[in-house]
This record gives structure tokens, C-alpha cells and sequence, in this order.
């Protein structure tokens, strides 16, 4: 990794905490409302809504593994995955109506937007076991170089 190790290591751990943010906080958000008041609300969409949030920590993880010579293929397919269940129950809302209010969330229409949801939060999971992946490698303890060999 050579002289720039500690910005390697800062900027994958800021992309860390950006991927695990979307499913982290909608989880943190209801254990307060829950301590505030009693009732447990839950907001799924919170995940959807803070893509943005995943797509740039997992671009930093990326780069970062690339950088470091690292395998991101988890982090490349659960990305890749992501976008393509995200757009495509999002496009699917609109064109059935459920995301205008056209239709009422029931039925076929909004069981096949809530799996495509629930699929792109495990794609989104993919990324984050890549992200502890990518994070051991780079703290990996290394050998020092600057010892002599051992003889025996």
C-alpha cells in the first residue's frame, strides 16, 4: 500500500460507515421513537431512500480495494445488484400506479415491488459483508519488513 496506507484505510472505513448507514438507521430511528412513546414504527423504505448513501460508500470501497489490490467482486456484484432491484421495483411502482396512489398497496403489484425491495436490502447486505471483507484485508496484520530473516 506504501505512503498513502492511512488515507487508504480512512477513506474505506468512511465508505463502511456510508454503506452500513441505510439499514443501521432506520433500526437506530425506532429503538428511539420506541423509547420516546411506547410504539414501535418501522420505516422500510428508509434503505431505498438513502441509496445514495450505499452508492457512494460502496464507490469509495471500490476504489479503495482496487487501489489496494484487494477482491471487490462481492462489493462489484452486490453494488450491481442493488441498483438493478432498486430501479426496477421503483419502475415497477410507477407503472402500476402504486407510486402515484393510482392503486391501493395491495395485491400482485405491491407483492412484486415489496420482493424486489426486500431484494435489493439482501443485495444491499452483499455489500456490507464485502465492506467487513475489504476492511479485514486492509487491517490485516502484515509482516514487518524491516527484520532480519529468521535462521534456523
Amino acid at each position: 500500500m506504501g505512503k498513502n496506507s492511512t488515507l487508504i484505510k480512512t477513506l474505506a472505513i468512511a465508505g463502511a460507515v456510508l454503506v452500513w448507514l441505510p439499514l443501521l438507521a432506520p433500526i437506530l430511528f425506532s429503538i428511539l421513537f420506541f423509547s420516546r412513546t411506547g410504539f414501535i414504527r418501522f420505516d422500510y423504505l428508509m434503505p431505498a431512500e438513502l441509496f445514495l448513501s450505499t452508492l457512494i460508500g460502496a464507490g469509495l470501497l471500490f476504489w479503495v480495494g482496487r487501489r489496494a489490490r484487494l477482491d471487490v467482486k462481492l462489493l462489484a456484484w452486490g453494488s450491481g445488484l442493488a441498483v438493478g432491484f432498486l430501479i426496477i421495483s421503483q419502475g415497477l411502482a410507477v407503472v402500476s400506479g402504486l407510486a402515484s396512489g393510482e392503486i391501493e398497496p395491495e395485491g400482485i403489484w405491491w407483492l412484486l415491488v415489496l420482493a424486489l425491495l426486500i431484494a435489493f436490502i439482501l443485495a444491499d447486505l452483499l455489500v456490507i459483508v464485502g465492506s467487513v471483507r475489504l476492511l479485514r484485508q486492509l487491517f490485516r496484520a502484515s509482516p514487518p519488513t524491516d527484520l532480519p530473516a529468521a535462521t534456523g
